[in-house]
């Protein structure tokens, strides 16, 4: 099921919400679970849309934009304006594959910095949408790429913490800005 929020898929010059870039300590707090879906959180997922829009990006989970909830946005058919976004509250991974994906990652709090990063190739995550029915999701490739980097913002963990290239990640982050000391690497 995809959302029914419908958003035009353009940039805004103010977009509604401020994102946090790596460092600010919004992005390391796990988020809290919503245990009410209403017109709160649906204005909050279609401001989450316009947002990401904005900023030419394919997923948003709520932390970046300074909100501790578990709420993330994903629509990789940008170029689709008819083709729905998917909205999803309170996710949990219940499954995924053996087969892992090296892919090349980036994130809208990490402006400019992109890098390879390995996950599982696909998943099954179950979910509430905007409506709060239960929904079920096998997702693969992109998708399902985009699924696990926001689900991990909900966690606080940031894409450049799964980086194995340490080198590759110190000269990215520094050429961009960045400090090294602001990742948290994951065993």
């Amino acid at each position: 099921m995809t959302a029914q929020i419908l958003v035009e898929k353009k940039k805004l010059k103010n977009p509604p919400l401020k994102l946090h870039y790596l460092g600010d300590r919004v992005l390391r707090q796990p988020a809290k679970r919503i245990t009410k879906i209403d017109d709160e959180i649906r204005l909050l997922a279609r401001h989450m849309l316009q947002t990401m829009y904005s900023e030419d990006g394919i997923g948003l989970a709520a932390p970046q934009v300074g909100v501790n909830k578990q709420l993330l946005v994903v629509d990789i058919e940008l170029e689709d304006p008819t083709a729905p976004p998917y909205i999803l509250i309170n996710p949990v991974i219940t499954s995924q594959s053996e087969q892992r994906c090296d892919m090349q990652e980036g994130c809208l709090s990490i402006p400019g910095v992109f890098l390879d990063v390995s996950r599982p190739e696909t998943i099954e995550v179950t979910y509430k949408d905007e409506m709060g029915r239960p929904q079920k999701l096998v997702a693969s490739d992109l998708l399902a790429r985009v699924i696990q980097h926001e689900m991990d913002h909900l966690n606080g963990v940031m894409f450049v913490d799964r980086v194995d290239n340490s080198l590759a990640l110190n000269q990215e982050l520094s050429k961009h800005g960045f400090s090294s000391q602001t990742v948290k690497p994951i065993s």
